[in-house]
C-alpha cells in the first residue's frame, strides 16, 4: 500500500505543554527552545483514505515536530531546516514516498528546497491545492451572501508569499479585478507588474493593510503574521474574509464585534473514503487542512514527485491538483469558521446584519 506523511508542528508553547508534560511548569520561552531540541515523533498513523476514482486506499503518518511558529521564523534557518529534515529521515524509516510540509515548515526558509537535500522521497508544500480551495471557499461564500464577485474587487492581503501571489495571479487570469497588500515594497511591484500581465485590468497596490482592504467585500488573508492583522473598523459592511493562514489572520473578537462580516476558514476539504486521522487536529472526522490533501492526493495518483517546492506556486501546478483533487473526491468541506460548520440559521443571520447595514 502507497503511504504518505505530513509534518505538523506545535501552534504554540502551549500546544507542546499539553504533549510534553515535563515542560508544563516552565516559562514559555523556555518551553520553545527546551522543545526544539526534541526529535521528531510519531503522533499517528492515518489510514481510510480511498479515491472515489480508483477505488486505491493509501495509509499515512502525522509526524509531530515541537517547534512553534516564532521558532521556525526565528532560529537560523540552518538548525530548524536539519529538525525538519529529520521528519523527512522518520517518515522514510516508516515507508513513506512523499511528506507534507505543514503551515510554517514551508513557510520557513526556501520553500523545502534547502529540506529535500539529502532525502530520498519526494516534498510538497502542498500550497497548490491550498490556493484552489481558498479560491473555492470565497466564491462558496459570496454565493451564500449573494455577493456577485464579478461587481467586486478582491483584496488580498499577503500577496507577495507564494500563496498570495498564486490566488492573485489565478483570479487575474479568471478576469477577476484583484487588489493586492504587502509589507515588501519591491516584491509587491514584482507580483503587480505579474498580475497586470495576466489579467487585463489594473491591479492597485497597498503596502498598508488599512488602506488596502477600505472598500473591498471580498478579502483573502495569507499573511505568516502571528495574530491578527485586521481590526474591526477597517471592514467593509457585508465583507466576506477568507482566512488561508495558520495561525489565523483574523481574530474570533472581529466576529463578535461585527455580526455582518462572514469569516470563513479557507483550505479545509473533505477527504474521500472513511478516513481515520489517529488524532484530533481540531476538526471532525473525515475533514483536514488542503496542504495535508495535496499529499494524499499524489499519494492517491502514484505521483511521488516534487510538486510544489520552493517560494513560488506555479499557476499550472494550482490547475493541476484541482483536476486531481476532484478525481478522487477531495471537496472544499462547507462555510466553516473558527473551526465549525456554520448552519443555515448563522448564515442568515449574518446575511440579515448585512442587509440592515447596506
Amino acid at each position: 500500500m502507497d503511504s504518505f506523511a505530513f509534518i505538523i508542528h506545535a501552534m504554540s508553547p502551549q500546544d507542546i505543554k499539553e504533549r510534553i508534560k515535563f515542560l508544563s511548569f516552565l516559562p514559555s520561552s523556555w518551553v520553545e527552545y527546551l522543545a526544539s531540541r526534541v526529535p521528531p515523533f510519531i503522533l499517528s498513523q492515518v489510514t481510510g483514505v480511498v479515491s472515489q476514482a480508483t477505488g486505491k486506499e493509501i495509509s499515512g503518518w502525522f509526524v509531530g515536530l515541537p517547534m512553534t511558529p516564532r521558532v521556525l521564523l526565528e532560529y537560523p534557518f540552518s538548525y530548524v531546516a536539519s529538525q525538519i529534515r529529520k521528519c523527512g529521515f522518520l517518515a522514510e524509516k516508516k515507508g513513506a514516498k512523499i511528506i507534507g510540509l505543514g503551515a510554517f515548515t514551508s513557510v520557513a526558509g526556501d520553500g523545502g528546497l534547502t529540506v529535500k537535500q539529502g532525502l530520498n522521497l519526494a516534498v510538497t508544500t502542498g500550497n497548490s491545492y491550498t490556493v484552489s480551495t481558498a479560491i473555492d471557499a470565497l466564491w462558496l461564500g459570496a454565493e451564500k451572501m449573494e455577493i456577485d464577485p464579478q461587481e467586486e474587487e478582491v483584496a488580498i492581503v499577503g500577496a507577495t508569499g507564494s500563496i498570495g501571489r498564486a490566488c492573485a495571479l489565478i483570479l487575474a487570469q479568471q478576469g477577476q479585478r484583484v487588489r493586492i497588500i504587502g509589507r515588501d515594497a519591491d516584491k509587491l511591484r514584482k507580483v503587480k507588474t505579474e498580475v497586470e500581465k495576466v489579467g487585463d485590468k489594473p491591479c492597485p497596490a497597498f503596502s498598508d493593510i488599512e488602506a488596502g482592504i477600505r472598500g473591498c467585500r471580498l478579502l483573502i488573508t495569507v499573511t505568516s503574521a502571528v495574530g491578527n492583522i485586521l481590526q474591526p473598523d477597517w471592514i467593509e459592511p457585508g465583507a466576506i474574509i477568507c482566512d488561508v493562514a495558520r495561525p489565523r489572520n483574523v481574530a474570533q473578537e472581529v466576529a463578535r464585534k461585527r455580526r455582518d462580516v462572514l469569516i470563513i476558514e479557507g483550505g479545509v476539504v473533505d477527504v474521500p473514503g472513511n478516513p481515520d486521522f489517529g488524532m484530533d487536529f481540531g476538526y471532525p472526522p473525515g475533514k483536514a487542512y488542503a496542504c495535508m490533501a495535496e499529499t494524499m492526493i499524489l499519494t492517491l495518483e502514484g505521483r511521488f514527485e516534487d510538486f510544489t517546492l520552493g517560494k513560488e506556486v506555479e499557476v499550472e501546478k494550482v490547475k493541476e491538483i484541482t483536476q486531481l483533487a476532484a478525481k478522487h473526491g477531495f471537496r472544499v468541506s462547507g462555510i466553516r469558521s473558527f473551526d465549525r460548520e456554520l448552519t443555515e440559521e448563522e448564515l442568515a443571520e449574518i446575511k440579515q446584519a448585512k442587509n440592515i447595514l447596506k
